[in-house]
């Protein structure tokens, strides 16, 4: 008995769980034995099981009006596809038909059954007696389109059901990463939407309708939909501010301004055009952000607020802006690593939160800072594929929310081995691709950085916006008043003897 004990005690202390755990994982056992629910299934083990949703009623009602009505193709082809239908012989009937309507045929019974026969696919689909099944029970042919949308509809509700499936199966894996896991989710969520959209290719004379709309209205002096302005006068003017769907492209050296730039339009297009506006920052947190744009706002030194020798009236200034800044529809995103999934899932979500509101609006600009500090996708990419595949992602986001995207970039160190130290399209850093991609692509440059001592005097404040590409407009300079200060750019103020030029005629000879 003795021993018995001991070898019960030591297979007590060679256990590795403690003792506390022992008993933990004997009490669950003990309620799991007791468990009523044990021999059931699990809810999600008993919806797996269920079959997918279909309609084979629509799918006959398709397959039919095209037997009766070949004419109805032209509509099918470009609103449902052969793998949308959930019957493998309806799904190779419908190939069978379009292979005919793509290759100019004449699509009736007889050249329908010599296509399946050369396939191979006559007796799987039924034969004769299928297709005559098919043709008589079309309740009224006209209805093709409406009965393709059913198809689709229940095509896209079965991919979501496996895009779900495989995520959940993924997430069972512990080996992956949850980061990467949520964002090959969203990925698979959002490429169920389908793009296919039967009104993609329009007349001229519809698009023309809408630019000479456009066209009154740019007469008239009217604010356009189309995009947003952001204050720089002369910038709005050669640009017509940031338009929807663009990708803008903002580069520089580091401490150009670069940031307080995109940060005084975002300023701008969230307090002044009331648009909701993301700003993602990747270098700065969001609370120096906004101790930037309170100084900015507010008219207050950065420096003496970060050392606290701000004066009284800077804190009055400070209290009312605040007031002011917090009322304004901007968002900021300062997670310190994003991929283009995860800010357009971000820029998503936000844009519906601001359109539920009463009078809402969708998202009016998405500002990034900046692109190099993306997460590529695929980390194992050569550095140059990376960030052409983030530039042509961000594009394809700008064009999917209808907004106009700022992204910020640097450029390599060759900005600064010129005489001029001008920036240049060949200075944007790591990849051609975003030159390409860009529709909009420009360089903060203040000309008093590079000097110093008394050189430096006659460059002070001066800064320049160079418009390098602007795929629908021209390229040129813009000068701007830098604020250092205040880290805040200005509109040029023009000079009081070019205001008086007009009357210069006074003075001359003849002059009235």
């Amino acid at each position: 008995m003795a021993r018995m004990r001991e070898v019960a005690l030591e297979g007590v202390i060679c256990s590795p769980f403690p003792s506390g755990s022992f008993r933990m994982a004997t009490e669950q056992k003990r309620l799991r034995k007791d468990d009523p629910t044990k021999g059931k299934k699990p809810q999600t083990i008993n919806i797996l099981d269920r079959s997918p949703p279909f309609d084979l009623s629509a799918e006959m009602g398709v397959l039919g009006s095209l037997i009766l009505n070949p004419d109805v193709a032209n509509d099918l082809a470009i609103e449902i596809r052969a793998d949308d239908f959930y019957d493998d012989a309806h799904r190779k009937l419908y190939a069978a038909m379009m292979n005919l309507f793509d290759s100019g045929r004449k699509m009736d019974v007889t050249l329908l059954v010599s296509e399946l026969k050369t396939a191979g696919d006559y007796e799987l689909i039924g034969g004769a007696g299928y297709l005559a099944k098919l043709a008589n029970n079309v309740p009224n042919a006209a209805h093709a389109k409406y009965y393709a949308q059913i198809v689709r509809s229940k095509a896209t509700i079965r991919r979501l059901i496996d895009a779900s499936t495989a995520i959940l199966s993924d997430a069972y894996d512990e080996s992956s990463d949850a980061k990467e896991l949520v964002s090959q989710a969203e990925q698979k969520i959002f490429s169920i939407q389908d793009d296919r959209n039967a009104n993609t290719a329009a007349s001229v004379s519809e698009v023309l309708k809408a630019a000479m709309t456009r066209i009154d209205k740019r007469m008239q002096g009217e604010q356009l939909q189309s995009g947003v302005l952001t204050h720089f006068t002369d910038f709005d003017q050669m640009t017509g501010g940031l338009h929807n769907g663009e990708l803008i492209i903002l580069a520089a050296r580091p401490s150009m301004g670069k940031t307080a730039f995109a940060m005084n339009i975002a300023e701008h297009v969230a307090m002044k055009e009331n648009a909701p506006t993301l700003f993602v920052s990747l270098e700065m947190n969001a609370i120096e952000l906004v101790d930037r744009l309170l100084c900015s706002v507010a008219k207050v030194n950065g420096s003496r607020l970060r050392v606290g020798t701000i004066t009284p009236d800077d804190q009055k200034r400070l209290l009312a802006n605040a007031a002011k800044i917090s009322h304004a529809p901007l968002y900021i995103d300062d997670a310190p690593s994003r991929t283009v999934s995860e800010v357009a899932a971000v820029a998503r979500r936000i844009s519906q939160q601001e359109m539920r509101k009463p009078n809402g609006r969708k998202l009016g600009l998405i500002v990034i800072d900046y692109l190099q500090l993306l997460d590529p996708d695929n980390p194992k990419d050569p550095r140059q594929e990376q960030v052409a595949k983030m530039a042509r992602r961000l594009k394809m986001l700008a064009r999917e929310q209808d907004v106009p995207i700022l992204c910020l970039s640097q450029l390599n160190r060759q900005a600064e081995e010129g005489k001029d130290h001008r920036p240049k399209l060949s200075h944007l850093r790591e990849s051609g691709a975003i030159e390409q991609d860009a529709d909009v692509v420009m360089f903060v440059h203040r000309e008093g950085y590079y000097h110093r001592g008394a050189d430096a005097e006659q460059y002070a404040g001066q800064a320049e916006i160079i418009i390098a590409k602007q795929r629908n407009g021209p390229v040129g300079e813009i000068e701007l008043v830098w604020e250092r200060d205040f880290t805040r750019f200005l509109n040029k103020v023009a000079d009081r003897h070019e205001e008086f030029s007009s009357y210069s005629d006074f003075s001359t000879p003849g002059g009235y």
